[in-house]
């Protein structure tokens, strides 16, 4: 072979190396919308009492609400069902839950993945053998069968009409929630973003931290993590009020966030001054909407997310695949809760909760 003969091979050896590792970088750097396809199903023979588990990505009152649907479902589908929490909510106990789980030769499996990117090989080998599937955070790149939740951009942008709501002539707005690892973290606090800045519906687009324009009739000054600690959630708070004291609103999209907010306004004597706009269910939040120190909160359903997990995993378990939803996501739609509705709200949500313990 000519020495130009060879550098020619050289060079395209190279170039295709380069656009191999190119191609790999756009795959893992992107941030997908939720996966709208069904993951491969595992052959598995039927079982009479399917041995199902449900995996939250934390502690929290919400994952109560989401046991009683479990609890409820494992009593009205014949099933053997456990909740796995994650000791303080980190990525390597639920690694950890996940592989016991698969070493205990469970029937199904539904997580809601602390970091789905990067857990996509844990859940590939997790499916293998059995059925999983995603609840209120998606594994979009992953084998999982389908995901059960809300669309959380969507349900970001729910929470950004309350804030134009609450605060219709603008102001300095603060954003307040445990981790950005999380994809519904992500998408609902895109979705909060987009409808302030009144852009385009982009389910696919993703603001750095301290990158919006800081100009305009609402101004997101910042995202607040904290990591699933209340302590922290709270002095997050805290600085924002001594940092900013002509803050107009303040948002919390984890669970516990608004009332960490709500007792940082209570020591700085704001309360009712400093809007509030929450998410999920806590009885603290209804209850700051029924007091008027809550504007408003976009509420899930996770007494749903359990129920239809294991409704689903258990027809799995039994060779019926007919439940499985259409594209591989079963949308449970977010609702805006406020003074006028959380009443009726709060009522239903009891007695789904006093059901399920009966």
């Amino acid at each position: 072979m000519s020495k130009s003969m060879w550098r020619l091979k050289l060079v395209g050896a190279l170039l295709l190396a380069l656009l191999g590792a190119g191609c790999g970088k756009v795959v893992e750097d992107s941030d997908p919308s939720e996966k709208t396809s069904v993951g491969p199903i595992p052959e598995r023979a039927a079982v009479n009492k399917p041995r199902l588990a449900f995996v939250p990505n934390g502690a929290d009152p919400f994952w109560d609400i989401a046991k009683s649907g479990v609890k409820k479902a494992g009593k009205d589908f014949g099933c053997h069902v456990e909740v796995k929490t994650p000791d303080g909510g980190k990525l390597d106990a639920q690694k950890r839950i996940i592989e016991d789980l698969m070493t205990r030769d469970f029937d199904g499996i539904a997580v809601s993945p602390i970091d789905g990117k990067n857990q996509t090989q844990l859940i590939n080998e997790a499916c293998k053998g059995r059925f999983l599937i995603t609840h209120d955070s998606d594994a979009p790149y992953s084998d999982r069968i389908c995901y059960i939740g809300m669309d959380n951009y969507r349900a970001g942008r729910l929470c950004g009409k309350l804030v134009k709501e609450a605060i219709p002539d603008g102001g300095k707005v603060m954003i307040f929630i445990g981790r950005l690892s999380q994809a519904n973290a992500r998408q609902r606090r895109q979705g909060v973003i987009d409808e302030l800045l009144d852009r385009s519906v982009d389910p696919d687009r993703y603001d750095d931290p301290g990158t919006l324009p800081q100009s305009g009739m609402y101004v997101v000054l910042d995202t607040r993590t904290d990591a699933f600690k209340n302590e922290k959630a709270k002095a997050n708070a805290e600085d924002a009020l001594s940092a900013h004291p002509d803050i107009a609103a303040m948002v919390g999209l984890f669970a516990y966030n608004p009332p960490m907010i709500l007792e940082a306004l209570r020591g700085a004597g704001k309360l009712k001054k400093v809007k509030v706009i929450g998410f999920d269910e806590q009885d603290r939040t209804l209850q700051g909407i029924k007091d008027g120190t809550v504007h408003g909160t976009i509420v899930q359903d996770p007494y749903s997310y359990g129920y239809e997990s294991m409704k689903v995993l258990a027809a799995l378990a039994r060779g019926d695949r007919s439940l499985i939803p259409d594209g591989g996501f079963m949308n449970i739609e977010g609702r805006q809760i406020r003074k006028d509705n959380v009443d009726a709200f709060w009522t239903e949500l009891k007695a789904r909760l006093a059901a399920a313990n009966n």
